[in-house]
């Protein structure tokens, strides 16, 4: 009689659905089942387990701490499953590390200095995915990922935490030069570049000023757009002043497309979060990535 404890196997691809978004409802349009379904099978791994792996709040879910460690580990299981699945048929799997990292940041920061880690390791391909949502969304599995702390992430692992700074930004010559650096006062005074979102899940001009201890920008124009690259794009253009982010306005400041407009900036300890994925692959060129990327991202001088 086999004695491992193993929990029924059919109950752990809802589980790790919904563990990677963070959402039964999205478990069950990815599994093709009902979302009734998806959380009797999580119902009852819970109960097989004798512990919460979600916690209900709202009609939303959020791993608990065991859920979100057990979700890695369900997760790297199916993954390797399916990999190997896939070479026993007859096929072969993708090669190279799929790199997921959010729109603004690929095009801006990711991009532009790849180049130096291909130069370093000629031999590994990475295949950069970007996307405006969140993790919990992505639809394959990856072996890195970059994004903003704070957005659901699901049961991905936190690699490590990087720094960033975030402050005004305008196209040379909106503000005349010998008004720069712009006061608090005077910058609420200017057409302000807004990335607005539900929810929230990016800094945004009200937090901004709360962070320097002052009022929002009461009567101020605000400009709003549904993406951060178009916010970028628009202050390029010259419609107004928005928040930049060190690491990804770095360059557009280097080229003189965009200017700092204050002194003031705000700092944030732990603004991006890399995470290691579960899909399978090769784990010495994973770790290569993530080593890389933790130099590139390490408290750079102030742009």
């Amino acid at each position: 009689m086999d004695s491992r404890p193993l929990p029924p196997l059919s109950r752990l691809p809802a589980f790790e659905a919904a563990a990677r978004h963070e959402s039964f409802t999205a478990a069950a349009e990815e599994l093709g089942l009902t979302q009734t379904a998806v959380t009797k099978q999580i119902a009852a791994l819970e109960a097989d387990l004798g512990l919460r792996l979600f916690e209900r709040r709202n009609r939303a879910v959020f791993l608990t701490e065991a859920g979100r460690a057990y979700g890695r580990v369900v997760g790297a299981a199916l993954a390797e499953i399916s990999s190997e699945t896939v070479r026993l048929r007859g096929g072969r799997a993708p090669g190279g590390l799929v790199l997921h990292c959010q729109l603004c940041e690929a095009f801006y920061w990711l991009m532009p200095r790849l180049s130096q880690f291909h130069e370093r390791h000629p031999g590994v391909e990475v295949r950069v995915v970007s996307a405006l949502a969140p993790l919990t969304a992505a639809p394959d599995p990856f072996d890195v990922a970059i994004q903003t702390t704070g957005r659901p992430s699901g049961s991905a692992r936190l690699a490590f935490t990087a720094s960033d700074e975030v402050f005004p930004v305008a196209a040379p010559g909106l503000v005349p030069p010998e008004r720069l650096p712009l006061s608090l006062e005077d910058l609420a005074r200017q057409p302000l570049l807004s990335h607005q979102v539900l929810p929230q899940d990016w800094m945004d001009w009200p937090d901004w000023f709360a962070a320097l201890g002052r009022p929002g920008p009461r009567g101020a124009k605000v400009i709003g757009f549904d993406s951060f690259p178009l916010v970028l794009q628009a202050a390029v253009a010259g419609q107004g002043i928005a928040l930049g982010w060190r690491n990804t306005v770095r360059g557009l400041l280097a080229e003189s497309k965009l200017v700092r407009v204050c002194d003031e900036a705000v700092f944030r300890p732990a603004e991006i979060s890399v995470f290691r994925g579960s899909r399978s692959g090769n784990h010495a060129q994973t770790d290569a990535l993530l080593t890389w990327l933790r130099g590139e991202l390490a408290d750079p001088a102030p742009a």
